[in-house]
């Protein structure tokens, strides 16, 4: 069992995050231009589109004007009126409106597929800088708040590239354009429009200020009930285990409560606008018709001009609400971005090892040579200062040396820990839940490094030994057996990707696996979903062996590895991990003590220390904490 204490809670989306806003916009959006670079003309093209349009959706209302006052008033009550200039106005209408309906199209399309494209690229940067990120990152990050990453942040970023952006460049176009439009028709209305804009724009502030906390709010405690029915989903066994049904009836309908109080209070403040907007819209109307129509009887207007005005001024807000609707989604997808560059930002698994792991093979001297043929023989290849190369052979020889090691500082997991494996030993490491055991382990493989001391492999330190040629040349079995989408072959050959599928079914044989998946029913064909839901635990926990078993690995660690394995079925698989750890240096980590018996070493571990150290039967005869671990289990047998 892992020694990490206080992990984050995995699951679930991440707890209130509520309505973002970015720390430094500028920055983030300054950072984000970089990746615009390779669609400079896509980004010329789209804004000379969104301009078109844009002006094209203005210029419409104004031929208003010409129409009423040159190819309708003119002709009031006359025998057959000449509308060639009412044709000639139409006509140069359709073909504005056809520009403007042409630019939208290439726009969006232009758009769309720029932020596809470099969503694609955010997302694969993500996922391979993930790749590169060490142990301790997925440790403090919860499961939820990683794939946030993926789903919403890139996703908010794209609607901020596609649709965001023009159309708040669109907004800003429209309305500079019906402003100036309105001042050019009428400056005495258009101070009335701006003072009904101002008197809107501050209710509206009143209205925003109250109802963003109820819209943080809302998004709170919505994470929080999606967490919880995720964790409800997770736990329904434990929950029918101890019949916790109405506890979690009840505590989802509080939550559900507040959540519908919350969404109720958001929305009826947020539905207060939109009316509000609509009838200050229709009494600005009403105020300008009124007055304009004194104007026109007073004879200082005509027909033409009001009637444009007064289709302009139902428009003039709406590029204003569009205008706090994208910058609000823009700031969202900005803290989103800000998000992704951070994980982006989180430094790369150090690894600064030069020795690396290599194929040899044996002259007629008898010395070691690097060789590209696999021949189930290995060594270290270690650059000298004089410019030479030094091949050292593979032995697995382990050796830790007074080391210390915290997650945490100031809360030590191991204590001045030292201990030797050497070559084909079988070491095991016994202890409590949270002595260190599964630590030790986590350290061969640099998965964290050691704050003081240091662990050699083959008289190395593990320091100097690149990561990847590090971990080639160890092999796990863990407790919890981790299954990928696809075949029983293809998860074996996991494992070591270049196996054949003859190599995989002797693996599988040598684990006592190959039984039951000849009687699965499409065999080592048959697909594994959802982790391996489709199979028992002990089950999973066999091709994780047989997986271990096809690596064919040097050095081989066992955490936990029969744990879910019946005893039957243990005693079978004994021989074949009796044949693979044959000649292989082993770590082995067990709570069925039955199961460390031939160990040659045991180490028992007590909060971070190693209390006791010996083989079974002297540890047996010095009666300390192994025996009553041993006889407490087996009175349990």
């Amino acid at each position: 069992m892992a020694e990490r204490k206080n992990q984050p809670r995995p699951g679930g989306g991440p707890r209130g995050r509520g309505v973002e806003k970015p720390k430094d916009a500028v920055g983030t959006f300054k950072r984000l231009i970089l990746y615009f670079k390779d669609y400079y003309v896509t980004i010329i093209i789209s804004l000379i589109c969104v301009a078109v349009a844009s002006l094209a959706n203005v210029a419409s209302n104004y031929f208003l004007k010409p129409i009423i006052n040159e190819a309708i008033m003119p002709f009031i009550g006359k025998q057959n009126p000449d509308l060639t200039k009412l044709a000639s106005i139409l006509i140069t209408m359709v073909f504005i409106y056809a520009a403007g309906t042409i630019a939208s199209y290439f726009q969006s399309r232009l758009l769309g597929d720029m932020a596809a494209n470099i969503q694609e690229k955010i997302r694969v940067q993500v996922f391979d800088h993930m790749q590169t990120l060490p142990l301790k990152y997925y440790d403090t990050h919860s499961i939820g708040d990683m794939m946030s990453r993926y789903t919403n942040d890139i996703g908010t970023l794209r609607q901020m590239l596609s649709q965001a952006l023009p159309q708040l460049l669109s907004s800003v176009i429209t309305f500079v354009g019906v402003f100036f439009t309105m001042i050019m028709l009428s400056w005495k209305l258009m101070i009335i429009v701006i003072i009904l804009l101002i008197f809107t724009a501050f209710i509206l502030r009143i209205i925003t200020k109250h109802s963003v906390s109820f819209f943080i709010k809302q998004q709170r405690i919505t994470g929080d009930v999606n967490g919880y029915i995720q964790e409800m989903i997770d736990g329904q066994k434990v929950i029918k285990v101890f019949n916790h049904e109405k506890t979690a009836i009840n505590d989802f309908d509080d939550l559900n409560a507040d959540l519908t109080h919350s969404a109720a209070s958001a929305q009826i403040l947020g539905g207060v606008m939109w009316p509000f907007t609509g009838n200050i819209a229709y009494l600005q109307y009403a105020i300008i018709a009124m007055i304009g129509a004194g104007m026109v009887i007073d004879g200082t207007m005509d027909v033409g001009t009001i009637g444009s005005f007064l289709q302009y001024s139902r428009s003039v807000s709406q590029p204003l609400n569009m205008i706090t609707m994208q910058a609000s989604t823009i700031l969202n997808a900005l803290a989103g971005a800000e998000r992704i560059f951070a994980l982006l930002d989180e430094p790369e698994e150090i690894d600064e090892g030069t020795v690396t792991l290599v194929n040899v093979c044996y002259n007629e001297k008898g010395e070691p040579e690097e060789t590209e043929e696999r021949t189930e023989m290995w060594g270290w290849k270690e650059h000298l200062d004089d410019g030479t190369v030094k091949i050292i052979p593979l032995k697995g020889d382990v050796r830790f040396d007074h080391v210390t090691f915290s997650y945490e500082e100031g809360h030590p997991v191991l204590n001045d820990i030292s201990l030797y494996a050497k070559p084909g030993q079988k070491i095991a490491f016994v202890g409590s839940t949270g002595a260190g055991k599964t630590t030790i382990t986590n350290l061969i493989n640099r998965f964290y490094d050691v704050q003081e001391g240091k662990i050699t492999y083959d008289g190395f330190d593990v320091k100097d030994i690149k990561k990847d040629d590090l971990r080639h040349s160890l092999s796990m079995v863990l407790q919890d057996t981790h299954l990928f989408t696809g075949t029983v072959m293809d998860n074996i050959r996991y494992g070591r990707l270049d196996a054949t599928d003859d190599e995989c079914i002797e693996a599988a044989k040598l684990a006592n696996a190959h039984f039951f998946i000849s009687h699965l029913p499409e065999g080592y064909q048959t697909m594994i979903t959802g982790d391996g839901d489709n199979l028992s635990q002990g089950q999973r926990q066999l091709l994780a062996i047989a997986r271990a078993a096809v690596a064919d690995p040097p050095v081989l660690i066992l955490d936990e590895a029969t744990s879910s394995i019946d005893t039957r079925t243990e005693r079978l698989i004994e021989l074949g991990m009796d044949s693979l750890m044959h000649g292989r240096t082993v770590f082995v980590i067990a709570h069925r003590l039955s199961t460390v018996r031939n160990s040659n070493a045991i180490m028992v571990l007590e909060h971070g220390t190693i209390i006791e150290r010996g083989d079974h039967d002297s540890l047996l005869a010095d009666k300390g904490r192994y025996y009553q671990l041993y006889t407490g289990m087996f009175e349990l047998s």
